[in-house]
């Protein structure tokens, strides 16, 4: 992704120093966007930020060179807080786009375990503070249906445990047997 940042941050500045550290060298079509965009590269690995009172002033690499600098920007680590959720055979994955972990979901927050369902920036390493709370009621509706369908599916155990099947007979006999009279013409 440090191509990708630097091309992003040039966006804004025309002063972007991509420097490559322990990253992969960029492919051929990634050299041509840098120099086509004047993004400098420097190749070498970063041992230290220089700094002079408590003001960035520079990037020193291993080899003693100094690069002039301002700012630097750092890719972060995103990493999903699931611990909790390892007792219950939750796996984290590690997302190759956007470099973290997180716990797979689909739209609805259902993991690969049933009956637990996830959330926010633990499934979507790129949600925003928004996004996540937003996701909120969304699962919340999805944990609603499945207690409707785990009630509705022991209230139909609980029934044909009865010797009461569904069937339109059944129904005709228990509206007979309810309502008597008062029932429709059904």
């Amino acid at each position: 992704m440090a191509v990708h940042q630097a091309l992003l941050f040039r966006q804004w500045t025309a002063d972007v120093t991509l420097f490559v550290h322990t990253a992969p060298d960029p492919t051929a079509e990634e050299w041509e966007q840098l120099a086509a965009r004047g993004i400098a590269v420097v190749d070498g690995q970063v041992a230290a930020l220089e700094v002079s009172d408590d003001r960035l002033t520079g990037v020193r690499l291993r080899s003693g060179e100094i690069f002039d600098r301002e700012a630097v920007v750092v890719a972060p680590r995103f990493t999903a807080r699931a611990d909790a959720l390892a007792s219950l055979g939750i796996e984290e994955e590690i997302d190759g786009h956007v470099i973290g972990t997180y716990v797979p979901a689909d739209a609805r927050g259902a993991t690969a375990v049933p009956g637990v369902r996830v959330a926010g920036n633990v499934a979507d390493l790129r949600a925003q503070v928004v996004t996540a709370v937003a996701a909120g009621p969304t699962i919340a509706a999805a944990i609603n249906a499945d207690l409707i369908a785990e009630d509705t599916r022991l209230a139909v155990a609980a029934r044909r445990g009865r010797g009461e099947p569904f069937s339109a007979e059944a129904e005709r006999e228990n509206a007979k047997r309810v309502l008597g009279d008062r029932r429709h013409g059904l």
